[in-house]
C-alpha cells in the first residue's frame, strides 16, 4: 500500500475530517508507531505503521456507506454533544459505521445532509474550491424586491468577508404577512452563511430549509428518514 499523508489517513478512517485532523495532530494529539507526530507533511503506510489518535489505534477504513438525510429542527450537526441536545446521530443509529457530517446545519435549519465514513469525499464536499452547490429555501421577514436579489447574486458583506456570488430567486411575497419565500444557491458553506446573507439585506430569516446538496434533494425524504446514496450519487458529487 502506497503512503498517504497522516491527516488523510485519520480522515480515512473515520476519525474526523481532514481539516479537523490536522488540528489534532498539530495538538499532539496523533502518534505514529509510538512517536509523537506534530508535523502536517508526515505520511505513514497503513500496512506497517500503527496510528494512534488520543492513546486508541486507528484502523484504515476500506468500506465506505454514504447516507442522505433529511435533518428535522432541533438537531445539531456533531458527533458529540456536550450539552446533551439530541444530534444527528441519534436518526441515523442504524448504519453501524463510523459515521461524519459532511459540512453543517444549524440547530435551527432543516433538510439535506450527508454523512459518511469517506474522509476525501467530505474534504472534496466541503472545500469551496470544489464548488460544489448548495440550496435552500428560506422564509424572510420583509417583501424581497430586484434590488435584494442583486446584492445576494453579487455578494454582501458579512463580518469580515464577502459573500460569494449566488443564485436567488424569488419563489413568493406575502405583503399582507410581510414575508418573501426564497430559493438561494451558494457553494461556500460559511457558517450560517444564508443567515447572515439575509440579515445583511435587513431580511431576516424565519425559517430555513436546505433542499438540495449538488442535484441530490431530499423532497422524497420524510423529515428525519434517510437513506444510502447510490453510486451515481457519490460520483456527481466527487
Amino acid at each position: 500500500m502506497e503512503e498517504m499523508r497522516l491527516q488523510k489517513f485519520l480522515a480515512n478512517s473515520g476519525v474526523c475530517s481532514r481539516r479537523n485532523a490536522e488540528k489534532m495532530i498539530l495538538e499532539g494529539k496523533v502518534s505514529v508507531n509510538g512517536k509523537i507526530i506534530t508535523e502536517l507533511g508526515t505520511k505513514v503506510n497503513a500496512e506497517i505503521d500503527e496510528v494512534c489518535c488520543n492513546g486508541k489505534k486507528v484502523e484504515l477504513v476500506t468500506s465506505y456507506v454514504y447516507v442522505l438525510l433529511n435533518k428535522p429542527i432541533g438537531y445539531v450537526t456533531t458527533v458529540k454533544e456536550q450539552f446533551g441536545r439530541p444530534t444527528v446521530m441519534d436518526l441515523v443509529k442504524e448504519v453501524k459505521y463510523n459515521l461524519l457530517p459532511v459540512g453543517r446545519l444549524d440547530m435551527y435549519t432543516s433538510g439535506a445532509l450527508i454523512l459518511t465514513n469517506d474522509g476525501d469525499f467530505i474534504y472534496k464536499v466541503t472545500h469551496p474550491k470544489n464548488e460544489v452547490e448548495k440550496t435552500y429555501n428560506a422564509t424572510v421577514r420583509g417583501i424581497v424586491d430586484k434590488e435584494d436579489v442583486e446584492k445576494l447574486e453579487k455578494g454582501v458583506e458579512i463580518e469580515d468577508y464577502i459573500s460569494g456570488k449566488a443564485k436567488v430567486k424569488i419563489l413568493k411575497t406575502d405583503k399582507e404577512k410581510n414575508i418573501s419565500r426564497l430559493q438561494i444557491t451558494i457553494h461556500e458553506g460559511k457558517n450560517r452563511e444564508v443567515r447572515k446573507m439575509c440579515n445583511a439585506i435587513e431580511k431576516p430569516v424565519i425559517a430555513l430549509h436546505r433542499c438540495k446538496i449538488g442535484n441530490i434533494d431530499v423532497k422524497d425524504l420524510k423529515l428525519g428518514s434517510w437513506r444510502y446514496l447510490s453510486k451515481t450519487e457519490v460520483e456527481s458529487l466527487k
